[in-house]
């Protein structure tokens, strides 16, 4: 691998391998053909805004709705009776803030919430739920982390970050102020059952002896996943209610990492409590991907290889780890965009209609779009890593300049692959994937190239 790495600055975009040299070899590789030539239509995924409905039901990977469950040392309770579930008659469909008392309350924690996931992306999320009304009338939001911060630098270092994402109402400041009054912090070690336990005593004050349901988030590297689900299991689980954890990606580094770290979570937890999730699939051209793949009747018969001649796929940022090459190094851009957001994308592009829209169902159909892949071949990929270069006037440091990343670190951070999916929807149509830190311009696009009429 060693000997196909290259470097490229951020003013290129990929490091070429021999079989990449010239565009006259790739076209005729891959039958691409450029974006504006007369005979191909460049049909770029249309952004729909359909908003779903503000009533629905957690399922489980079974298709079952989930049990509440509480955890007591380690081990699965009791779950709640039905009806402190689910609340009943006219109330069921009304906001949570449009009446009063309705459900337990909810205890939120982040755990990691000095990161940059939590500050960019949940604690903005979990105010975008709370301003549209979809979070409980009584529910907190904790930040855990090893920073030592108090609850007044948690909250003005999240309320940089927080907007009225989907419209500028008058209320939007009023309802933002409530929110960050509901945000509190508890600073502790990852894997200090007597920190959480200092957790669990906050969360009690706050819950004043109510039904409670607790939810741990957990924004912190994989590694350190089994330690926090232990002390959170033995520490500060709900007594009266169910409690949850979310797990984010990377989900382990490869499929045996991935393996045991599941099978070391189920010994504090069970299946129906844990929640993997990829954040970038909550992005609203991803969510409706399916409805413009399966609901559209311009597009359902042109969805196969005798129409599209190539599908694209680019992730790019401009800017670099910025202090974050600690944990980017452990992984690459690979680990870290391709084989979780990108591949999600391409199989949610390419599988068959579901049986159904559950979880299970849809899960089955993506598994058959990755068994049908081809194994990826060295020469169908190209990696690099970014350079310094300045640019009016300003210097853009390198990679290795990063503090935080070794001198002779070889860790790629753009990456390009070509995929092939051996089935007879799309056999011979390249899945162009491509994603890369430090490049030219912000960009998330999924794109798809016609064959000529």
């Amino acid at each position: 691998m060693a000997s196909q790495f290259g470097y490229c600055s951020s003013s290129s975009t990929t490091f070429t391998p021999s079989s990449f040299k010239n565009e006259t070899h790739l076209s005729s590789r891959f039958n691409i053909v450029p974006r504006k030539s007369h005979s191909s239509t460049s049909i770029s995924l249309i952004r729909l805004r359909i908003r779903p409905r503000k009533h629905f039901q957690l399922k489980s990977s079974s298709g079952h709705p989930l049990n509440a469950v509480s955890l007591q040392d380690g081990t699965a309770g009791v779950p709640l009776a039905k009806n402190d579930m689910e609340p009943q008659g006219k109330e069921e469909s009304l906001p949570f803030s449009q009446s009063e008392n309705v459900g337990p309350h909810l205890s939120i924690t982040i755990v990691g919430a000095s990161g940059d996931l939590a500050k960019k992306k949940i604690f903005p999320a979990l105010f975008a739920l709370y301003y549209e009304d979809w979070l409980p009338e009584n529910f907190i939001v904790f930040g855990y982390a090893r920073t030592k911060m108090t609850d007044e630098e948690l909250r003005n270092m999240i309320s940089r970050t927080l907007t009225c994402r989907i419209d500028q109402r008058e209320n939007c400041e009023d309802k933002m102020d409530r929110f960050l009054k509901r945000c509190f912090y508890h600073s502790g070690q990852y894997d200090s059952e007597e920190h959480f336990a200092e957790l669990n005593r906050k969360l009690q004050e706050k819950e004043a002896g109510k039904l409670s349901n607790r939810l741990f988030y957990l924004s912190i590297p994989p590694n350190i996943f089994v330690n926090v689900v232990k002390c959170a299991s033995l520490r500060a689980s709900s007594t009266s209610g169910w409690t949850r954890v979310i797990v984010e990606k990377p989900f382990g580094r490869d499929s045996e990492s991935s393996g045991e770290l599941t099978r070391c979570l189920k010994l504090y937890l069970t299946e129906d409590q844990i929640f993997r999730i990829d954040h970038y699939l909550g992005k609203e051209l991803v969510e409706n991907l399916s409805v413009l793949r399966f609901s559209n009747l311009v597009f359902e018969p042109l969805w196969s290889r005798n129409y599209i001649r190539n599908v694209q796929l680019i992730f790019s940022e401009d800017f670099g780890t910025e202090g974050r090459g600690g944990y980017f190094d452990n992984y690459g851009i690979i680990r870290d965009i391709m084989q979780n957001h990108l591949l999600q994308i391409l199989a949610l592009f390419a599988m068959e209609t579901p049986v159904s829209l559950d979880a299970e169902d849809i899960r089955n159909e993506k598994v058959k779009v990755l068994r049908s892949m081809r194994p990826l071949q060295l020469e169908d990929v190209a990696v690099g890593q970014y350079k310094g270069h300045s640019k009016g006037g300003k210097s853009y440091p390198a990679y290795t300049d990063d503090p935080t990343v070794p001198n002779n670190s070889l860790t790629p951070t753009f990456a390009a692959a070509a995929l092939f999916i051996n089935n007879a929807r799309w056999d011979g149509v390249p899945f162009l994937m491509k994603a890369g830190k430090a490049l030219h311009t912000k960009r998330d696009q999924s794109s798809v190239q016609t064959r000529p009429w």
